[in-house]
């Protein structure tokens, strides 16, 4: 039961923050879009930002000390790997102009037609990918 309550509400959480961050200071909260943007000049009206990405370092933090549990997985892939796809999620962010986040679930919402391809683009991607590797 835990397996699919805990992503529940996290989805649930997710998508409150975003209501509230879009309706409380008017800002979208794509995490590829924030997190870029801390390596622009900094700027006073920016530090939103800083604390935004803060306050997810350090709600990561506070969740392993109060579970780490759900820190506890095996990865079957090399550093190499994981580097290699980090570099191939971030060029896909730069091109798509946007992360599955910030289209998924503050584009759609707002009924945008470029979130809508985009996301349809990553899941597609994501099952043919899932698919290959199964076959492989």
């Amino acid at each position: 039961m835990e397996q699919i309550i805990y992503p529940l509400i996290g989805g649930v959480i997710i998508g409150l923050a975003s209501t509230v961050m879009l309706g409380g200071i008017g800002k979208i909260s794509g995490i590829s879009g924030i997190y870029s943007g801390l390596f622009n000049k900094i700027e006073k009206e920016d530090l939103w930002k800083y604390l935004f990405v803060l306050g997810l370092l350090l709600g990561g933090g506070f969740m392993y000390l109060i579970a780490p549990q759900f820190f506890q997985y095996q990865a079957n892939f090399s550093y190499t790997q994981a580097i290699v796809a980090g570099l191939l999620v971030g060029y896909g962010t730069r091109l798509g102009s946007g992360c599955t986040s910030g289209h998924g679930v503050c584009g759609l919402p707002r009924l945008s037609a470029r979130s809508l391809v985009a996301t349809l683009t990553f899941m597609g991607a994501g099952i043919i990918t899932v698919f290959i590797k199964g076959i492989l």
